[in-house]
């Protein structure tokens, strides 16, 4: 997306246009539900996809330009949202969080043991972000399931990009024992 678009769209929207609005939360609601989701579960999603639109809306007046670009403006009142849902004891959590060509098959020509086995590693995975600490995971939906840049990630969590940098790396070494684990009590049950 265009930022300067974005900056414009954000800034109509807070003066009350609809259709900024509108075009607003088209492009960016399905990102702050997939991040509302894996921070909070799926029960959590429209919620705080709403409250987040809401709190743009409550901005009427406003005229500053975010801090950050607008995508991360967004994202950091989801996250504030959040945390909010999650309480105090995650929100210590993610304060004192250590710092640390294939080709395409067709799915019409998988066969069922393909697709079972398919949905059994996206399950695996889900399940092992779903149980990484909270800052770590933080860092994943943001820049690994989100695509965020480190810097734009490092403006919604306000700290350095290093940090972003060693969560990241951490979180994806958890995962990568997480999912070994999996796999290896899978390959011995078939075994």
């Amino acid at each position: 997306m265009n930022e300067v678009e974005d900056a414009r769209l954000l800034e109509r929207a807070r003066k009350g246009d609809k259709r900024a609005f509108a075009q607003l939360f088209g492009r960016y609601q399905a990102a702050i539900y997939r991040y509302a989701v894996h921070m909070c579960g799926p029960d959590a999603g429209d919620d705080v996809v709403q409250e987040t639109f809401l709190a743009v809306l409550r901005q009427g007046g406003r005229t500053d330009a975010p801090r950050n670009t607008v995508v991360g403006y967004l994202f950091g009142i989801a996250r504030h949202v959040v945390l909010q849902r999650l309480g105090s004891k995650y929100q210590t959590a993610f304060s004192d969080a250590p710092d640390e060509d294939v080709s395409q098959v067709a799915s019409s020509a998988l066969t069922a043991l393909e697709d079972l086995t398919r949905a059994e590693t996206i399950a695996s995975v889900r399940a092992a972000v779903q149980s990484l600490p909270p800052a770590y995971r933080e860092v994943v939906v943001l820049c690994d399931l989100e695509d965020m840049d480190y810097a734009a990630a490092a403006g919604v969590l306000q700290c350095p990009v290093g940090t972003i940098r060693s969560r990241l790396s951490r979180a994806r070494g958890l995962l990568v024992a997480k999912l070994g684990a999996v796999h290896s009590a899978a390959s011995s049950r078939r075994g």
